[in-house]
């Protein structure tokens, strides 16, 4: 599943007439980034959700010839993450990757969905997310998410600390997560909290360069790094 049913209001003024993922980046819209890469990683079928400006979005990813996308549909209300993967859980594979519209990234020694795949272990994980330290990500200026044990298990930055991990918008889900989820609008970050408590989010560190594109300013940088490969 690729998330791309947000506003974009960080990325303003480049979404007031477009959503953010046809914001173009080294010479194509950012959802195309995150396509182009499963279509490269042989996934036949994108779930792709739309909200805001959803009429250009569906047009676009539509005409791809691959993958195949279906759209999962927010135009009536934005479900936020959470309530995103819930109203797209029909149209999902158990497990599936999920990753972020606006996701750019190098990959390193190792490729970031054989990665995952061969990391994923259902009888232990709910999630896996794809973190990556601080100094593999462009872009980012923040304290950091989680902490990562020996064992990969995930557990929430302390409140005036920094963590070492930062999630890239890149995780591979099990329909377990999902289970007994609220209704309507919610954020992933409440089936994540339940996941960690049972000891089963866990993290995979990204051995690549991850860019964070969220606002106008990071396009430059990131053009440029990806130019340098």
């Amino acid at each position: 599943m690729v998330m791309a049913a947000g506003m974009g209001k960080r990325m303003r003024p480049l979404t007031a007439s477009q959503p953010k993922p046809m914001v173009r980046v080294a010479g194509k819209p950012l959802i195309d980034h995150a396509l182009d890469r499963l279509a490269e990683n042989g996934i036949a079928k994108a779930v792709v959700n739309v909200h805001y400006l959803a009429d250009a979005l569906e047009a676009h990813v539509l005409e791809r010839a691959a993958p195949k996308v279906v759209i999962s549909d927010e135009r009536d209300a934005l479900l936020e993450t959470g309530g995103g993967l819930i109203r797209a859980q029909p149209h999902l594979p158990d497990p599936f990757f999920c990753l972020n519209a606006d996701n750019i990234w190098l990959d390193g020694p190792r490729d970031a969905f054989r990665d995952l795949s061969e990391q994923w272990d259902p009888k232990r994980m709910d999630a896996l997310l794809l973190v990556v330290p601080h100094t593999r990500a462009a872009n980012f200026n923040g304290q950091g998410d989680f902490y990562m044990d020996g064992a990969g298990k995930l557990s929430r930055r302390l409140p005036g600390r920094i963590a070492p991990f930062i999630y890239t918008g890149i995780q591979l889900i099990a329909h377990r997560l999902l289970r007994d989820a609220p209704e309507g609008k919610f954020s992933t970050n409440i089936l994540w909290n339940r996941a960690i408590e049972e000891g089963r989010l866990f993290g995979a560190a990204f051995t690549g360069q991850w860019f964070e594109v969220g606002t106008p300013q990071a396009i430059g940088p990131t053009e440029n790094a990806l130019k340098r490969g």
